[in-house]
């Protein structure tokens, strides 16, 4: 048997899930390239699609804009992000309420960002939920929400250690978190040894990789520094000399995430999450190297 048919096989016994991360738009052009972006992922059938929520609440509307469109407009299941920053736990609660009123069933819980930005101080509102943890136990007090949360195989930026970090997913699966999504990761290996360690805790929630393809490596690295996910000098050797090149950039942006997720499929991960930027094109090549079809495509077939 060859490697490719040894792979397929692979896939064929684990049926692979997927989901898609988008942000709300900020314009008429963005909102274009968004709904495109959806229309051409939807029929991949994802698990869920996962709306971001600003810094401070500052795309709450935005947000609840896109979430609630998403219901009325689409067969698919939308995730609402939610943070603790600068709001009253009243007024986190109130948001809770409008999203079940909305007709969404799941919540992506987040501490969120500190108002002034990342790499400054986080300071919790003073009648606010204090972390994490907090909020998810108070969303699923409100109601029967499916919550996600975040987990770091670098650790996160502010986090003491490791398992200090691991410490503080234990309390989100303690307070109800259903499901952990990464920070993303270019070496599979990080999150391998996380995850050994993440199980060791007696933590059996799914924990699902987060995958970025690489749109703009620049940028990518950029906000990689940011939030403690190492660069692999391998990677940034791929897109070297590229800078002006989009259309080679592209080619090599899709080959380096299918490696990189082919590698987590033949290492047994079923379960993606794609940080899409808005954008379909690369996310739609990398799940059909998974063997995820356009559910329209057989129906007409």
């Amino acid at each position: 048997m060859s490697p490719l048919t040894l792979r397929a096989s692979r896939q064929a016994s684990r049926p692979i899930k997927v989901s898609f991360e988008f942000f709300p738009p900020k314009t008429p052009e963005m909102e274009a390239t968004l709904w495109s972006s959806i229309q051409r992922l939807a029929p991949l059938n994802p698990q869920f699609v996962s709306v971001t929520y600003g810094a401070g609440g500052s795309t709450r509307e935005r947000t609840h804009a896109t979430v609630s469109r998403l219901v009325r407009e689409t067969h698919l299941k939308p995730a609402a992000h939610l943070t603790c920053v600068a709001a009253t736990k009243d007024e986190v609660d109130d948001v809770v309420r409008s999203y079940w009123d909305a007709g969404v069933r799941h919540i992506v819980a987040l501490r969120g960002d500190p108002v002034s930005g990342i790499g400054t101080q986080y300071e919790a509102h003073p009648g606010g939920y204090q972390q994490t943890c907090d909020l998810v136990a108070g969303i699923k007090a409100i109601g029967d929400f499916e919550v996600s949360v975040s987990a770091y195989p670098e650790k996160h930026p502010e986090a003491a250690s490791l398992d200090a970090d691991i410490d503080a997913l234990k309390a989100k699966v303690d307070c109800g978190a259903d499901r952990a999504i990464t920070q993303f990761f270019f070496d599979n290996d990080h999150y391998f040894r996380y995850l050994d360690r993440v199980r060791a805790r007696g933590i059996d929630i799914p924990i699902v990789p987060g995958i970025v393809p690489v749109q703009n490596f620049k940028q990518t690295a950029n906000f990689a520094s940011k939030t403690g996910a190492s660069v692999p000098a391998w990677l940034a050797a791929r897109f070297d000399g590229l800078d002006n090149d989009v259309e080679t950039r592209k080619l090599v942006a899709a080959a380096v995430a299918a490696e990189q997720v082919l590698d987590l499929v033949d290492r047994g991960v079923s379960e993606f999450h794609f940080y899409t930027m808005n954008r379909a094109d690369l996310v739609y090549a990398i799940c059909h190297l998974l063997g995820l079809r356009d559910q329209n495509v057989k129906a007409a077939a």
